[in-house]
Formats: structure tokens, sequence, C-alpha cells
């Protein structure tokens, strides 16, 4: 299905928020992430389906001063 991943159309083959983060090798990372501009939590991800069309927005934490 296509979706929006950060704004790009992407094609994937998860169903689910946390199958997402899988397919794009961000299985265990800390991540933030957020479904149709509405946040997510880590423990929700894995009920949490997806549909075509959907934008996901996936943000990495960042260090530095």
């Amino acid at each position: 299905m296509k979706i929006e991943i950060n704004g790009t159309l992407t094609e994937m083959r998860a169903d689910t928020l946390a199958g997402l983060l899988d397919e794009l090798g961000h299985g265990d990372a800390k991540v933030a992430t957020a479904l149709n501009e509405t946040f997510v939590p880590a423990s929700a991800r894995g009920q949490t389906a997806l549909a075509p069309g959907d934008r996901v927005e996936i943000v990495a934490p960042r260090q530095g001063g």
C-alpha cells in the first residue's frame, strides 16, 4: 500500500505502525511516531493499523549543543 512517510509517498507491505518501523529498519530504535498528525506511543504501535494514504512521521531524538 502507498503511505506518506516523512513527506515522501512510499510503497510498503506493513499493515501496522510497528510493522512499518520493522520494515524500515527502525524496529528497536528510540523514535517518536505520529499517524495522520496524531502522536502514537510506542506501546500502541502494534495495534495501530495503517491504511492507504495515511501520513506517518518518524522522528529520531537528537543530541548536541
